[in-house]
Formats: C-alpha cells, sequence, structure tokens
C-alpha cells in the first residue's frame, strides 16, 4: 500500500531547451507534458506562476524542469535563481493517500505551518498544498493526494492522463532518492521529520527521511551554493554508460554525478 512516495522533482533554470535536450539525449526520456500557457490563448498550471514547463516521466515517477519567461526577479523562479545563484534543485512533490493529506493538513495547521497554492491549483480528483518555504527549509514541498493512490503508475495530476505513452524504461528507471544540503543537517532533517510526519533515519551515516521511492538526505554545504535541493538518485541500466554519454555532451561529472542545469544526478545501477 501506498505511503509516502517521492512522486516528482522539479528543476529551475534558465536554459529551457538545452536542459531537455541534455535529459533526452542522457537519459533516453521524452517529453509527457508541458503547461498549455506555453501556446497561445491558454494561462494554466505555471504559467500564471511566470514559469513555463516540460514534464518527463521516469518510470512512475517525474522530472520536471521549469523555467521563468522573462529574464530577472520578475517571477518566483528567477528570484529562486538568484537567491541560490544560478539553476539548481527547485521543488520535491511528494504523494500521500488522501487520508494521509488530511491528516497532514491538520498536522501543519496545528503547528502554525503556513501552506501556499492550495485546493484552487487542483481539481476534485486531486489536491495539493505547498509548504511555505520559510516554515520548512530546503527546497519548495508539495504534498498531494491523487485518484488511482493504490496504484504505483496511476494518475498524476501535474501530467495528462496519457503520460504513460511518453514511459521509456529501456535506459533509466525511477528516481531513487534526493539530497538536501544545508549549513545544520541535523537540525534541518529533524524539522522535516517533524514538519512531515516521518521517521528520521540515517543513509551511509547522513540523516535521512524514507519515503517510498528512496531515502531524502541533508548534507553539508560544500559546492559554494546556499541551503538547496542539490542532488537526486536515478537509477539507470548501465551507469557506465551515463558517463560516456556525458562526455559526449559536454556536461560536467565528477565522482559518481554529472550536473545538469545545476543539480547532481547521481545514478544506481538497478
Amino acid at each position: 500500500m501506498m505511503g509516502f512516495r517521492l512522486r516528482q522533482v522539479a528543476i529551475v533554470g534558465n536554459e529551457y531547451e538545452e536542459t531537455e535536450e541534455a535529459l533526452k539525449s542522457l537519459l533516453d526520456l521524452d517529453v509527457a507534458y508541458r503547461d498549455p500557457g506555453n501556446r497561445p490563448g491558454h494561462e494554466a498550471g505555471v504559467s500564471i506562476f511566470g514559469l513555463r514547463n516540460f514534464v518527463m516521466p521516469v518510470g512512475n515517477q517525474f522530472l520536471e524542469m521549469v523555467s521563468p519567461l522573462e529574464p530577472g526577479r520578475g517571477s518566483a523562479g528567477g528570484r529562486f535563481i538568484e537567491r541560490r545563484n544560478g539553476p539548481g534543485g527547485y521543488m520535491l512533490l511528494f504523494q500521500l493517500p488522501k487520508e494521509e493529506y488530511e491528516s497532514s493538513l491538520a498536522r501543519l495547521a496545528a503547528m502554525g505551518v503556513r501552506v501556499l497554492a492550495g485546493d484552487d491549483i487542483s481539481g476534485s480528483e486531486s489536491e495539493a498544498v505547498h509548504i511555505h518555504p520559510k516554515d520548512l527549509p530546503g527546497c519548495l514541498v508539495e504534498l498531494r493526494w491523487c485518484i488511482n493512490e493504490g496504484l504505483a503508475d496511476g494518475d498524476w495530476w501535474p501530467v495528462e492522463r496519457d503520460w504513460r505513452n511518453y514511459r521509456r524504461t529501456e535506459f533509466a528507471t525511477g528516481i531513487a532518492g534526493a539530497e538536501i544540503q544545508t549549513s545544520d543537517p541535523a537540525y534541518l532533517a529533524q524539522r522535516w521529520a517533524d514538519v512531515l510526519g516521518q521517521d528520521l533515519d540515517s543513509e551511509s551515516g547522513l540523516p535521512a527521511l524514507q519515503s517510498d521511492d528512496g531515502p531524502i538526505r541533508f548534507v553539508s554545504l560544500d559546492d559554494g551554493r546556499p541551503e538547496g535541493l542539490g542532488g537526486i538518485d536515478i537509477c539507470v541500466s548501465d551507469p557506465d554508460r551515463v558517463f560516456g554519454r556525458a562526455e559526449q555532451l559536454g556536461l560536467q561529472s565528477f565522482g559518481d554525478s554529472i550536473l545538469i542545469s545545476g543539480l547532481r544526478f547521481r545514478f544506481i545501477a538497478e
């Protein structure tokens, strides 16, 4: 039965087309959804926040790129890029059963934790809130329930229902974790555990929350950038092949990770 799922990760940056091509070429992914607000005569989804996006399925999870429609501080995404000194990880979107979603809202209210972008962003088949980043630092967090919650590859409101037609699993098969960098990992990990109602564990000696899909690790700042979502783990059939492709594409790599739009992609053999 589904518990606490890491269903989607969002990146923010200005290199929209370049990031799309890098993800397609590196991981054999395809775009399942673009905000209809990107087309003339439409205004919906992230476009109301001054952003455009694309969403790619990774197994039964999703990787999203959001990019400001106009450069500068005119959008939340633009301000985020300025604050973190460049592009990078933007948001983690978690799926919970409807019953747990409702109890989570009650817990947040009791703790005085503020939420943003409530029921008006979803239909009757899904509801979501964004937790105010000043009350849960590290990155923007969404909590969402969605119909077909008992299915691993069930519907997911932020994409169209035909997303499975764009799923490519021959090479990249899933998102297996994420990494938040901060000046005080132990404190922030405990704050996340308290706010999200999840147990605090450890992963390779690091404080971590365990989602159904993998750990959310909390690490020290070590790349000269401020607090934020620094990396994610991707399951692939052949990690060595990824690094060969990255070299051909001119992508920066270090250790077991490759940098795409300011986010470290760490690859795990499935």
